[in-house]
């Protein structure tokens, strides 16, 4: 999804976090900016879904919580509050339930379109890798097969799957790449 500048003014977190209650558009705030979130095609949602399908149960299993695209992360860089809307977030920290936003989520899977990869592979990459519980952060090409797993433990160095099963350690779950891209054509 694309971000758009919603305001030029600088607000706080908590007018924020309550404009966002009452909104219909999706914002993303960086340190008292807000910039509103843009729609996402049908590839993308199908990825997004076909993903959750394939991470759904064992999400449960392991008493995790999956969310797509309207759970907010928060982090805290450099004394500056920021919010983001990742694709999908997986939180598995029983103490990480605040109602509107999580802070220690050990998996991100964001997918990347043409508006949002640029962001998504520095700003957001970046500002993810300062979250202590996160294990791994997720790329999902949607106009071609590929998915990279950027994983603390490798520092942060990609993995890159064009074929076959991939390992996601937060869930230890084997997903298969066709299981991501079953419902698009690529």
């Amino acid at each position: 999804m694309s971000r758009l500048r919603a305001q030029k003014g600088r607000i706080s977190v908590t007018e924020y976090l309550e404009g966002e209650q009452l909104s219909e558009i999706r914002h993303e705030f960086i340190d008292g900016q807000v910039y509103a979130m843009g729609g996402a095609s049908d590839r993308h949602g199908l990825i997004v879904m076909a993903t959750v399908l394939a991470l759904g149960k064992r999400s449960r299993e392991r008493q995790c919580q999956l969310f797509i695209a309207d759970m907010k992360v928060r982090l805290k860089i450099s004394g500056q509050d920021i919010f983001y809307y990742p694709d999908l977030l997986l939180s598995c920290d029983p103490t990480d339930r605040e109602s509107y936003f999580r802070q220690a989520p050990c998996m991100i899977i964001e997918v990347l379109s043409e508006s949002t990869e640029r962001i998504d592979r520095r700003e957001k990459m970046l500002a993810y890798q300062a979250l202590p519980s996160l294990q791994e952060y997720v790329l999902v090409a949607q106009d071609y097969r590929q998915v990279e797993i950027y994983r603390r433990r490798n520092e942060w160095q990609p993995e890159i799957v064009n074929e076959g099963p991939f390992h996601l350690d937060c869930l230890d779950l084997i997903v298969a790449i066709d299981e991501v891209y079953e419902d698009v054509t690529v």
